[in-house]
C-alpha cells in the first residue's frame, strides 16, 4: 500500500483522514513494526492485524477525524487489555489529518513514487521506512496456469512481468502490479532485475527450455522455476548440461514448481501453490534487510 499516495487522495477528496502505525510489536503479535491502516469517516483501508486491537483503533482514528492535526499513542497488552490470545504487546501511533497536511503528503508521496525513504523526525523517538521493497517477478506464459498465477500475484507485493509472445494471449486488463510483456522472452530475461524470480510455464516445452537456459545464465535471477513433471526435470536438466550451464544452478532449478502436499491439477490451485511458493522464496531472500518501522534505539 502506497501510504502518503492515499493520504494525499483521501485529503483531496474527503479533507480529512487518520493513519494508524505499529510503532512496536513484542512477542506473539498479529502483525509487525511497519504495519499500517489508513482510515476515513466510512472505512479503512490495509490492517495491523484484525482483532479487537484494530477494531478499538479503528474506532480511536474515526473519533480524531476532522481534528487538527495530532498524534495519539496507545499501548496495549494483547491478552490482558483486549482478551486476545496472541498474548504480545503493541504500540500505535494514530495520526490525524486535516486539509492543511496535504502539501506534506503530495510531497511524501512524490517521495513514496521514486522509491523506498525513511523519516526520522515525524514521530518522537521512531524511524519511519516507508515505499515497498518489491520483488521482481517473471512469469512467462500466458496460458490457464499463467493467467491464474496473475490473479493470484495481484494483492501480493511484487512487481510482474507477464511475458508471452503471443499479444492476443494477454487479458484487456491486467491487475496494477503486472506489466505485460509480448516481445522476445530472452529479452525480458535479460533485463531481469537483481534478485528476479522467473517462473516459466510457456505453451511451448521448446520455448520453456530457451527461457530456462537463459534465466539460469543470469546471475541477477535469484531463483528459476519450470512448470512440469519429474520427467520434464530429468530430460531439462540433461539438455540444460549439454549446453553448458552451470551444474549448481541447475540442482537449485525448482521442478515441478509449486509447494507440497497440493494434489490439485486445477489451474487455480497450482496458481496459488505457486504463488505460496513465491512468497517464502522472497521472504527467504529479503530475510537480512529491515522492513517497516524501527524503534529509535535499534535506528542505528
Amino acid at each position: 500500500m502506497k501510504v502518503w499516495s492515499l493520504i494525499a487522495r483521501l485529503l483531496e477528496s474527503e479533507g480529512t483522514c487518520a493513519l494508524v502505525s505499529v510503532t512496536r510489536a513484542e512477542g506473539s503479535v498479529p502483525r509487525e513494526e511497519g504495519a499500517r491502516m489508513v482510515v476515513t469517516r466510512n472505512g479503512f483501508h490495509g490492517t495491523i492485524g484484525g482483532g479487537t486491537l484494530e477494531w478499538k483503533a479503528l474506532a480511536q482514528a474515526q473519533r480524531l477525524l476532522g481534528t487538527p492535526r495530532q498524534v495519539k499513542m496507545l499501548t496495549q497488552s494483547l491478552g490482558p487489555d483486549l482478551g486476545q490470545c496472541c498474548g504480545g504487546r503493541v504500540t500505535l501511533a494514530i495520526e490525524s489529518f486535516d486539509a492543511a497536511a496535504l502539501p506534506e503528503a503530495r510531497d511524501l508521496a512524490a517521495r513514496e513514487a521514486e522509491g523506498p525513504f525513511t523519516l526520522s523526525n515525524r514521530l518522537p523517538g521512531v524511524t519511519e521506512n516507508f515505499g515497498e521493497c518489491r520483488r521482481a517477478v517473471l512469469v512467462f506464459g500466458a496460458g490457464h496456469v499463467g493467467r491464474a498465477l496473475i490473479l493470484s500475484l495481484a494483492s501480493l507485493p511484487f512487481d510482474v512481468t507477464w511475458v508471452d509472445p503471443r499479444p492476443e494471449s494477454f487479458p484487456g486488463a491486467m491487475p496494477q502490479n503486472v506489466t505485460g510483456f509480448s516481445g522476445d522472452p530472452l529479452a525480458a530475461v535479460a533485463a531481469a532485475p537483481q534478485g528476479s524470480l522467473a517462473f516459466i510455464m510457456s505453451h511451448s516445452h521448446a520455448l520453456d527450455l530457451a527461457v530456462a537456459d537463459a534465466a539460469l545464465r543470469n546471475p541477477a535471477i535469484a531463483h528459476v522455476g519450470v512448470i512440469g513433471s519429474a520427467t520434464k526435470r530429468a530430460r531439462f536438466e540433461r539438455r540444460l548440461r549439454e549446453a553448458g550451464v552451470d551444474r549448481a544452478r541447475i540442482d537449485a532449478m525448482i521442478c515441478p514448481i509449486g509447494i507440497g502436499g497440493i494434489r490439485s491439477k486445477l489451474p487455480a490451485a497450482i496458481a496459488v501453490s505457486v504463488a505460496a511458493q513465491l512468497i517464502t522464496l522472497d521472504e527467504a531472500l529479503s530475510a537480512s534487510a529491515t522492513h517497516g518501522i524501527l524503534p529509535a534505539r535499534n535506528a542505528g
